[in-house]
């Protein structure tokens, strides 16, 4: 420990706590909120210094890259340890040792590249900014990470270069990050570019050196100012692209308690939620047609409108709550989707260890009829399921989630004009129940039809594209539900949309992005935000915007995926094999 505390006091010590700051500063900067995309291009160079620093010292390499993933995570995700504290209700003795730990896993990438890197560099003997583009899928394909593709995301902030994620997903832009940022740190040194100088305008050099320091510098321009041609063309191209049809959706944000432990009355507070979500699709739809209103996960927490055995017999069916989403369906003629627990018995048998419970969403049509639903498939570990069982005992907060097994889209129906008959409200639900409520309404039911469908995503589910990509079909649009106020009032929330974000490009899809507490946004098929249009942190709001159905899902990136990345791995890396094989 004295040892460890004497290296960073001295010179060698602060230079590498620098090139943590550097490479944890600028890239979180270069994120959302902040947005200076610029900054990115400077923040590997702390890696890259480190590297040759102590090359082929692997030791130390992995010792600096626990360094880098440590400042790092303190920069950028400085909201986990609100996460642990807050959704996994864990004390700070030991929200603090989960956060240290998980800095260090979840942010393995970085000393897989530093020795990834140093050992192909050290193989090679050559200048090869390609090594680093190698070094780093390697890194982001065999690591776990927080949030997966975070620097081809990084980059994704630059909307010409982000289109290119139709083709090469973020993995291919985090590629052409590392090749360029490379590239600029070996171009820090003024004697090696009279050196290269000296060898392409002197006479009497070696023709064949000469060719290969062409071909050299030719390839990295090339692929960089590609990158920014292709980015142009896909830009101009799918802007241009006339859209099907258009949909009317409301997004409701109703900033719903998270829980009740500070001695809140839960009747009051539900009440009040209740009033405020009705009050909030009041105003959002007026007497508009809307085709689509959405609530955000957890946005009526704690229950179920899913009328079963099984949600009766444990107190989750909720009738007033029922009767609330039935009275938005068909007081405005349109399909309601919102969140709600649900809960099954495994092979029909009611005990206590046999029940199920899941994350799920669902949809109501015009006629106020359950259409469809979906249960979350990626959960959250510390919030909505524990890795062990005895770490259940640690955190009464945590929920014990079952994963979803469908990968179904949703089916929507087509909306109406609004009903004329004199319109039911919350306080209405007292005295009528789901079924009265229909009756009441009884002159508005008209035959259905389906009008299209949506790819439903549960909160983190939208920042991991390979799972995306399994849901099968064609949806007109994609829905993100999220309830972000568990991490504070923090970047989390913007960062979560912009990773999430390049599912837009890959898909070539609009996302709807209802949250409860903030940043819900609109956002199309091109990445980009409509009107930058976020609803504010920590508030109750509506947003509404005009949704375009694009036609068409076989992008390039839906129908292969990350192949192309794997073969660039393989290939690259039998090229440089090989080489080492023939030259050294």
């Amino acid at each position: 420990m004295k040892s460890f505390f004497r290296y960073f006091s001295t010179r060698e010590g602060l230079i590498a706590i620098l090139c943590y700051v550097v490479t944890a500063g600028f890239s979180t900067f270069a994120f959302a909120p902040f947005s200076q995309s610029y900054l990115v291009w400077i923040a590997p160079l702390g890696l890259f210094y480190i590297e040759k620093r102590y090359r082929g010292e692997w030791k130390k390499l992995i010792w600096h890259g626990f360094g880098f993933a440590l400042v790092f995570y303190s920069f950028s995700f400085h909201w986990i340890y609100h996460m642990v504290t807050v959704f996994g209700g864990f004390p700070w003795f030991l929200a603090g040792p989960i956060f240290l730990i998980s800095a260090i896993i979840l942010n393995f990438k970085f000393p897989v590249f530093l020795v990834s890197f140093s050992f192909l560099v050290k193989k090679v003997g050559r200048f090869f900014p390609w090594l680093a583009g190698v070094a780093v899928l390697f890194s982001e394909f065999f690591t776990p990470q927080v949030f997966p593709w975070y620097w081809g995301s990084v980059v994704g902030e630059n909307h010409i270069l982000s289109q290119n994620a139709e083709y090469a997903s973020a993995y291919g832009l985090s590629i052409l990050l590392f090749v360029s940022s490379y590239f600029l740190f070996q171009s820090l040194k003024p004697k090696r570019w009279k050196k290269i100088w000296n060898y392409l305008f002197k006479i009497g050099k070696d023709k064949v050196r000469k060719r290969k320091i062409i071909f050299g510098l030719g390839s990295v321009f090339a692929v960089f100012f590609g990158f920014w041609i292709n980015g142009a063309y896909l830009f101009y191209k799918w802007e241009n692209v006339k859209p099907v049809s258009t949909k009317e959706v409301l997004i409701v944000q109703p900033n719903a308690p998270l829980e009740f432990r500070d001695g809140r009355s839960v009747a009051e507070e539900l009440n009040l939620l209740m009033e405020r979500i009705d009050k909030l699709a009041e105003q959002g739809a007026g007497k508009d047609k809307i085709d689509l209103i959405v609530l955000p996960e957890s946005g009526v927490p704690f229950f179920s409108t899913h009328e079963t055995e099984a949600t009766k017999s444990t107190r989750l069916y909720w009738d007033r709550f029922d009767s609330m989403m039935k009275i938005l369906a068909l007081r405005h003629k349109t399909n309601v989707f919102y969140n709600e627990l649900d809960v099954d018995f495994k092979d029909g048998i009611r005990t206590r260890d046999n029940l199920r419970s899941y994350n799920s969403s669902a949809l109501i049509g015009p006629n106020a009829e359950r259409k469809g639903s979906y249960q979350k498939v990626y959960l959250l570990i510390f919030g909505e399921y524990m890795p062990f069982e005895w770490m259940y005992a640690l955190s009464g907060q945590t929920g014990r989630f079952e994963a979803g097994k469908s990968l179904s889209l949703i089916p929507y129906m087509e909306s109406g004009i609004p009903s004329l008959t004199p319109p039911l409200h919350w306080f209405d639900t007292a005295n009528f129940n789901p079924a009265l409520v229909k009756e009441y309404y009884q002159n508005d039911l008209t035959p259905e039809k389906q009008a299209g469908t949506f790819l439903p995503l549960i909160c983190y589910e939208v920042i991991v594209p390979e799972f995306v990509r399994t849901f099968q079909g064609d949806p007109d649009f994609i829905v993100n539900v999220t309830n972000d106020k568990w991490y504070g009032n923090s970047i989390e929330t913007y960062q979560h949309h912009t990773l999430g974000r390049m599912r837009a490009i890959e898909f070539r899809k609009w996302i709807v992005r209802s949250t409860n507490s903030g940043t819900s946004v609109f956002t199309d098929h091109l990445g980009r935000n409509i009107k930058d249009e976020f609803t504010a942190l920590d508030s109750s709001a509506y947003l509404r915007g005009t949704v375009s159905v694009i036609p068409g899902y076989e992008t390039f990136y839906r129908r292969y995926g990350n192949f192309p990345l794997w073969l660039f791995l393989i290939i690259s890396g039998s090229f440089f094999a090989f080489y080492v094989w023939k030259f050294r």
